[in-house]
């Protein structure tokens, strides 16, 4: 287990290092601002939506290592996705990162994005995981509120 464990955390630091998707998306259509107070993270998702699939994402922002990694490998993820396959695959994470520390979880359509289990063991950690996900959420329903982890 600690092999797949340091594997996890290469994985997420080589994220973190070389974030992808980093950069403005000038012709997206949907955007919008995450904070997170308790760490500082801040962030800009940028969506082109077409016809209901995403056709490109991007970010933008400052952030810990876990918040970067979380947002470069969420953009990864979804390129090319329906919007109901955003929100489920949203769902899906959350419930990974807030389900108890004790319980190994099963959620094999995850694919990479379930190197994140392990911060269910900090939760101050969540935070930063999951702000990415919910700024995207906010870019999705065209909402100008900025989304903050409060």
């Amino acid at each position: 287990m600690s092999d797949l464990r340091e594997l996890y955390q290469e994985m997420i630091l080589d994220h973190c290092k070389r974030p992808r998707n980093f950069h403005n998306l000038p012709d997206a259509n949907r955007a919008a601002d995450g904070f997170n107070r308790l760490c500082g993270d801040k962030l800009r998702v940028f969506v082109k939506l077409d016809d209901g699939i995403i056709k490109d994402i991007a970010f933008e922002g400052d952030g810990c290592c876990i918040s970067k990694a979380s947002s470069s490998m969420m953009t990864e993820a979804l390129k090319g996705k329906t919007l109901d396959e955003a929100h489920k695959l949203f769902q899906q994470f959350h419930e990974v990162l807030t389900g108890p520390p004790d319980e190994t979880p099963d959620a094999p359509e995850l694919g990479k994005l379930a190197v994140f289990a392990g911060v269910r063991e900090f939760p101050v950690r969540v935070k930063c995981a999951t702000l990415a996900w919910h700024t995207l959420e906010a870019a999705l329903k065209d909402e100008q509120k900025p989304v903050t982890t409060e």
